[in-house]
């Protein structure tokens, strides 16, 4: 314990030196001396862990300041997602495919989380995300409470709430928004700014009538009332809450043949009213238009939005997001923080679809660039990661420049290798999952290759494996494929980005924000 309150020492001296280096922004000035997160959150084991991470690589380092922070979140994007649409961008650029970067890869700083839930070996976006944004590490299933709440209690999330990232932002006068083409009331965007003792709970439909009568609320709730909240939980009027909030989900924010809820209450409505001058957009065309100098809500889709392979014309791209948001946080002289989620990365894996997967990976890394190209490296910190991988795989020995979505043909041949059952197979497949589609095929369907999963492989000698429509082979048939275990990446640019090495508790990453953004107080001694 000597060695941990030594440690915390020596970081709260470094941030104050830091505070004063002339070459560093302002730095956020905090009200009151006392800690602002409450001291089940400061006191968890997971918290320590984070402190000490930055107090050993604090005692080496620097810490420059950090004006802006932009957090990236691939879901599912795990470590093979990314090698594989690293190759297929370099494909569709014309060239063989293994040589091409991702623009997050191209970052100073690597290293490795792990992704465990405090009670799952492999872990969902709720805990995950929560573990990022608190730096507490929780439950599968929730977010926004610490471990000790079982999922699904309403009364166990009761008084053991952790502060996010976002709302210390907002406390120290930071522009803040969030960003994803999934449901902005889907467990990573939520996390941000929800307490959910079940993330499921999107809409007052979803919550059990005992959860309701115990004081729980939905998600959807939640994020329209947040400000009020945050200006509770931090007695400060002043907090003008999320600027910018854009994804999908529409339908859990109406009533009617047009919603979900049962309250028969217009969220959007109540959003508007509570945000004086704010404007609702739910098309690329209105999202272009909306002013620059408002708050912002955009709900494109009734529920996720669709793959980057099937977006119309009708909804804005991921990089189309982020420079709106962007347009309207980086006025702040304050400086901001931004979480832009793609999304739908996940749901195409659990799908079995590598297509819609890998071109999502490369619409997320187009976003990226975008916000590399808008912001400066010398004040903005960017945090490229994922919450949790997926069984994946990329297998068979491949001739260079092979199409990353095709049949494997080995090196010096022309023809696509075949296994032990005399059948060609795939470089990418899945361990589990739905199996072999093939959805752009319609004599696939009488084959009876189209529908329940399969226990046995399908013959592929006919098939064009790399259209969009086709669903990567599986091993173990299940009705959706799961996600992977392993560590997932994390890319880091700007102040505080040499934290990111070596392999890190996934909760650390909340500590790298908040100590180099000035989020929170200096650690003190316990």
């Amino acid at each position: 314990m000597q060695q941990t309150l030594t440690a915390i020492a020596a970081l709260s001296i470094t941030l104050a030196a830091c505070a004063g280096t002339s070459n560093s922004p302002t730095p956020v000035k905090l009200a009151g001396n006392a800690d602002v997160l409450p001291a089940y959150q400061r006191n968890s084991d997971w918290y320590r862990i984070g402190e000490e991470h930055l107090a050993a690589r604090q005692a080496r380092d620097t810490l420059p300041r950090a004006k802006n922070v932009i957090l990236f979140v691939g879901d599912g994007m795990g470590i093979s997602t990314v090698t594989a649409a690293r190759i297929l961008d370099g494909q569709r650029k014309g060239m063989s495919g293994e040589e091409n970067s991702l623009s997050f890869e191209k970052f100073p700083f690597t290293g490795l989380a792990k992704t465990y839930n405090t009670d799952s070996q492999t872990a969902d976006s709720a805990g995950t995300m929560s573990a990022m944004v608190t730096g507490v590490k929780t439950r599968i299933g929730v977010f926004g409470v610490d471990e000790t709440a079982p999922r699904g209690d309403c009364a166990s999330g009761k008084d053991v709430e952790l502060i996010t990232a976002l709302e210390l932002a907002e406390r120290a006068g930071k522009s803040t928004g969030i960003v994803s083409t999934a449901r902005i009331t889907h467990a990573t965007p939520a996390a941000t700014y929800a307490k959910a003792v079940d993330r499921d709970w999107e809409n007052d439909s979803d919550v059990p009538p005992a959860a309701q009568d115990a004081g729980c609320t939905d998600i959807a709730r939640q994020l329209v009332d947040s400000t009020a909240a945050m200006q509770t939980r931090f007695g400060n009027p002043r907090i003008d809450g999320i600027d910018v909030i854009l994804g999908g989900g529409r339908a859990n924010f109406l009533p009617g043949d047009a919603g979900r809820r049962g309250d028969g209450e217009n969220l959007v409505e109540r959003w508007l009213a509570g945000n004086p001058g704010g404007v609702f957009v739910d098309d690329r065309e209105g999202l272009g238009n909306a002013p620059v100098n408002a708050p912002l809500l955009g709900l494109f889709t009734d529920s996720h939005m669709s793959y980057e392979q099937d977006r119309p014309d009708s909804e804005p791209s991921l990089r189309d997001m982020t420079l709106a948001a962007l347009d309207r946080l980086e006025g702040n002289r304050e400086g901001y923080f931004l979480m832009v989620e793609g999304g739908r990365i996940d749901h195409a894996h659990h799908a079995g679809n590598a297509s819609a997967a890998l071109r999502d990976t490369i619409a997320f890394s187009e976003a990226v660039q975008a916000a590399v190209e808008r912001t400066d490296s010398e004040d903005t910190l960017i945090i490229v990661t994922a919450d949790h991988s997926h069984v994946f795989t990329i297998a068979g020995y491949p001739r260079r420049g092979n199409p990353i979505l095709g049949k494997m043909v080995p090196v010096g041949e022309t023809e696509p290798a075949l296994a032990a059952d005399g059948m060609p197979y795939t470089t990418v497949s899945y361990a589990n999952g739905r199996g072999f589609r093939d959805l752009g095929d319609e004599t696939n369907a009488d084959r009876g290759y189209a529908g329940a999963p399969l226990s046995g492989r399908a013959d592929l000698s006919e098939v064009d494996t790399t259209q969009t429509g086709y669903h990567q082979e599986a091993l173990v048939p299940l009705s959706a494929e799961t996600h992977g275990g392993e560590d997932v990446a994390v890319y880091a640019s700007g102040p505080g980005a040499q934290l990111v090495s070596g392999t890190l508790e996934q909760n650390v990453l909340f500590h790298i924000m908040a100590a180099s953004a000035g989020l929170i107080p200096a650690a003190s001694s316990r």
